[in-house]
């Protein structure tokens, strides 16, 4: 009789082949970690530098990178300015004409020479003697009046000066002494009253009657004072002076 064939038993751990599968999974079998959940990214380390953002411009460009412009929109051109709208200080007429006035006396275009530095002045009509300036200078001819221009605006300074010399050629006055001071109590210590005085010789009815005047001599106010050689008027005497 033929024997039987017994059948052989699988044990669990058994190298026998397995059926393949329709896909092919070479890491069948080996533990992996179990998948880490989602959540929150962890925080950058404290010591760790940021990416610096882009800048505003390069934000606004990159967000109208794809924008067109709207067909048929012109461009608004800004208007005219109103001639009705003025500054709200303007400075006078009369002023702003001082100021060019000041400057052709400096510049030797105007009929009077004028030497202007911060702490000397000195000015004379074209042609006036040189000696007789050097003695005006040194304090040669003696003061026969003065007027104190302290503690007065610009314009009743200037109004005050006008007045004082006008009645000097008419009382037949020479040499007269103004005392503008130094501008020590005024506004940054400018001395605004001293800046105006050439000009206010220069203009008007008084440069008619002005030959010269210079900064004064120390014991007669100095650098906050000017002497003035007026014009032998009417009643005028002959120039006398000290050696």
């Amino acid at each position: 009789m033929a024997r039987r064939k017994k059948k052989r038993r699988r044990t669990a751990g058994g190298s026998g082949k397995k059926r393949a599968g329709p896909f092919n999974a070479p890491f069948r079998g080996l533990d992996l970690p179990d998948a880490v959940p989602e959540g929150p990214a962890p925080e950058a380390p404290a010591g760790s530098r940021a990416m610096p953002e882009p800048d505003d411009n390069r934000r606004f460009m990159e967000a109208m990178a794809d924008v067109t412009p709207i067909p048929g929109v012109r461009k608004i051109a800004p208007g005219n300015p109103d001639p009705g709208i003025k500054p709200p200080h303007p400075a006078p007429d009369d002023e702003l004409e001082g100021v060019a006035r000041l400057c052709d006396l400096v510049s030797g275009t105007a009929e009077m020479d004028i030497t202007f530095s911060d702490e000397y002045i000195e000015g004379a009509v074209r042609g006036f003697n040189r000696k007789m300036m050097d003695r005006l200078k040194k304090g040669r001819f003696p003061v026969q009046d003065y007027v104190d221009l302290h503690g007065l605006t610009k314009q009743a300074a200037r109004d005050r000066v006008t007045g004082f010399l006008i009645q000097s050629h008419q009382r037949g006055l020479r040499c007269v002494l103004v005392v503008h001071g130094r501008g020590l109590n005024s506004e940054n210590h400018i001395p605004v009253l001293k800046e105006r005085l050439p000009l206010w010789l220069s203009r008007g009815s008084v440069r008619k009657i002005v030959l010269a005047f210079c900064t004064a001599r120390p014991y007669d106010g100095g650098t906050g004072a000017v002497y003035i050689l007026l014009r032998k008027g009417s009643r005028g005497r002959p120039l006398r002076y000290t050696r």
